[in-house]
């Protein structure tokens, strides 16, 4: 299992603005069926590159997660519930 570091201050902004547990957050990379997808739009991109997936908790609930790899751990930027547009360009690009 990889090492996950999730910051003070976006566990509080999963909790309250998304609703997201860090535990559901592990289930996601857990339950991944395809690939770690580059976020390369200009506002987002970042040095390590940030990357995204989008997998189902173990109650089924579909989430987002971003991320970057940066020594050797796993740090979250953010998790949420994607929209439609999310989920086509991961099935294009992901899967």
């Amino acid at each position: 299992m990889q090492h996950f570091i999730i910051s003070a201050g976006v566990l509080e902004k999963l909790r309250t603005k998304h609703q997201i547990t860090a535990r559901e957050v592990e289930q996601c990379f857990e339950n991944k069926c395809g690939l770690y997808v580059e976020d390369e739009r200009e506002e987002n991109k970042t040095d390590p590159p940030t990357m995204a997936f989008i997998a189902p908790t173990n109650q089924g609930r579909l989430l987002k997660v971003a991320f970057i790899f940066l020594d050797g751990n796993v740090h979250i930027k953010t998790a949420f519930e994607p929209n439609g547009d999310d989920i086509a360009h991961y099935e294009r690009n992901g899967k």
